[in-house]
């Protein structure tokens, strides 16, 4: 049996659904079968970073209130072997959902694939609980900022609640020298603020914008790029203990060092 992942996050904006299509993608290139689901009804957005908006006939509603089969909601990428979507309804409001038949929905998909991961929507509204309840792991995206901690925080207390008990934080859009300048937290100072252990950092990177207008997720890494952080955090949500990537400006030495020793925990 596969493992239900949700991506999460208390303030709107830190990147969860890039996070989510790019990691996901990353999997399935490794040979895992994934599927990504998209669980901001009313909003979704995670089939544009696939690039399979054309491709929706059906969502998940539809499945878990209506007559259709599990295969009928599902959507094969036609670019990533092994990578699966499954869209959210854009006016059918979670609330409306069947619990026993919701509880089913998760339970076949992880039943058929190595690694489900649901994009929830910012905060702990009935769009993150759709997911949260029936999750194995969670991981918090959020920036190295005060506020985006924060929120973060009351979202990790909510998951714990719930009893999900592997939670961990990816700090997003990294730019060491706004670190060492005090204008960013630094990594330790986040990790007190949350006391979760880090997944991941992801570095600013210009690439990431270009492939979610694209519709293709960056799986390809290369140097010190967000390429290289999406492989290395899907190796270490497999369980492989990969060291830190060193991004590109060396003269940070005090913060590189900071770093390194947080991944070598």
């Amino acid at each position: 049996m596969g493992k239900l992942i949700i991506i999460a996050s208390g303030k709107g904006g830190t990147g969860k659904t890039t996070f989510t299509s790019h990691v996901g993608a990353v999997l399935a290139q490794a040979g895992f079968l994934t599927v990504l689901v998209d669980a901001d009804a009313g909003f979704r957005n995670l089939d544009i970073a696939l690039g399979l908006e054309s491709n929706i006939v059906y969502d998940y509603s539809d499945y878990i209130n209506g007559s259709l089969e599990l295969d009928d909601v599902i959507i094969k990428s036609a670019e990533q072997n092994n990578l699966y979507f499954v869209a959210a309804p854009q006016s059918v409001p979670t609330t409306d959902f069947d619990e026993e038949k919701t509880a089913d929905f998760w339970k076949n998909l992880k039943n058929r694939f190595d690694y489900v991961i649901a994009d929830a929507p910012a905060g702990m509204g009935d769009g993150f609980m759709f997911a949260a309840k029936y999750a194995d792991e969670a991981v918090i995206v959020s920036f190295a900022e005060t506020s985006s901690l924060r929120d973060a925080d009351r979202v990790i207390a909510e998951l714990e609640d719930l009893g999900v008990s592997k939670v961990r934080l990816v700090l997003n859009r990294i730019r060491p020298e706004l670190i060492e300048n005090n204008i960013l937290m630094n990594i330790d100072d986040c990790i007190d603020v949350l006391s979760i252990p880090i997944l991941g950092l992801i570095p600013e990177d210009g690439a990431v914008m270009e492939s979610m207008v694209k519709g293709m997720p960056l799986i390809k890494a290369e140097g010190y790029g967000a390429g290289t952080a999406f492989k290395n955090i899907a190796e270490r949500l497999r369980g492989n203990n990969v060291q830190m990537m060193r991004f590109e400006d060396n003269r940070k030495k005090g913060l590189f060092a900071r770093i390194k020793t947080l991944f070598s925990r």
